[in-house]
């Protein structure tokens, strides 16, 4: 399947090639000179977010995941790689969030433009979902092969180096803009120290240190800064596979056993298991966004990460069972 994919993005990028090499002016790149901006363009919401903060006024960034589109599945459109090879700077995940990347980082003007790795300089971590032999098979072709964990920018820490490695091509291609940029920077990552600090203090006065979830947990970064467990019918990250029986047995005892007060779900992914959990154990649905995209409302309100992440706080003291007092 991965093979075939491969081949497919292949076949686009020797027609985009090809349309290129015989016309000289596209539309987006159009745009840029009309606009005068410095054209980005991103993968997944994060990135998007600090550029946006970062560049201000004078970038256009964009993020080629539609509204309420599941990031785990996405594959890039003929246009989407058009607007890659004609931007001024691209920023990715990982290689391990989106394989894709592979075949067009091969095509790009690396001359015209700067490619952002968003995962350099973080220390990536595995999977800490154990894998039988059936599961790892029927997984074989998701988008990280199960091993490592794409899931970085959900501990806050690696945020901000996202945060210092947008602003140093920043600072590159919009130099009469130093001043603003570091501004930029230096608030963004207060506010993201500011989180990471509330965050600590917050899940030392909670009653349990384990997020039960009916979905694909993406959380292994931010459980591991804070000291959580966590406990999923799934094995891995691949929106394809399913929850053994087994798996959902085990998960509805722990809710017994534990009096937990609440089974958490991911945005942008039919909750189907983790209602039925729900509905079998009495336990309330919460939400615990990845932030990988947005949906069309969260877009139109002007949502950010750290307003994400400080959502996903407020849902995790509910269901862990937070108490001011606690010492």
């Amino acid at each position: 399947m991965h093979n075939k994919k491969q081949l497919a993005l292949l076949l686009i990028l020797m027609m985009i090639l090809t349309l290129t090499a015989c016309q000289t002016n596209t539309s987006v790149k159009s745009a840029q000179v009309s606009s005068g901006k410095i054209q980005v363009v991103t993968t997944l919401f994060p990135q998007y977010d600090f550029a946006s903060i970062i560049g201000g006024q004078d970038t256009d960034v964009s993020l080629l995941l539609p509204p309420g589109v599941e990031s785990h599945s996405f594959e890039p459109t003929p246009q989407d790689v058009l607007a890659i090879l004609n931007s001024d700077i691209f920023i990715y995940t990982s290689i391990e969030m989106e394989p894709w990347v592979g075949e067009i980082l091969k095509s790009i003007d690396k001359s015209k433009t700067t490619v952002i790795d968003a995962s350099v300089g973080i220390e990536m971590i595995a999977s800490n979902h154990d894998h039988d032999e059936e599961t790892s098979a029927e997984n074989e072709d998701s988008h990280d092969g199960d091993t490592i964990d794409p899931h970085y920018w959900l501990d806050p820490n690696n945020a901000i180096t996202m945060v210092n490695t947008i602003t140093e091509v920043m600072l590159k291609k919009l130099p009469n803009d130093q001043s603003l940029i570091l501004d930029r920077q230096e608030n963004l990552v207060n506010d993201l120290v500011k989180l990471d600090a509330d965050i600590v203090e917050a899940l030392k006065k909670t009653d349990s240190k384990t997020i039960l979830t009916g979905g694909h947990f993406a959380f292994g970064y931010f459980a591991k800064r804070y000291g959580l467990e966590s406990q999923s019918p799934y094995a891995g990250f691949s929106p394809d596979a399913e929850p053994t029986p087994q798996r959902i047995a085990a998960l509805m005892k722990t809710i017994e056993d534990t009096k937990a007060k609440a089974i958490y779900y991911e945005e942008l992914i039919d909750p189907r298991v983790a209602k039925i959990i729900a509905d079998e154990t009495g336990v309330k649905m919460l939400l615990l966004h990845g932030a990988h995209n947005l949906s069309k409302q969260e877009i139109d309100n002007g949502i950010t990460y750290i307003e994400i992440m400080r959502g996903n706080l407020d849902r995790l003291k509910e269901g862990l069972g937070y108490h001011e007092s606690a010492n």
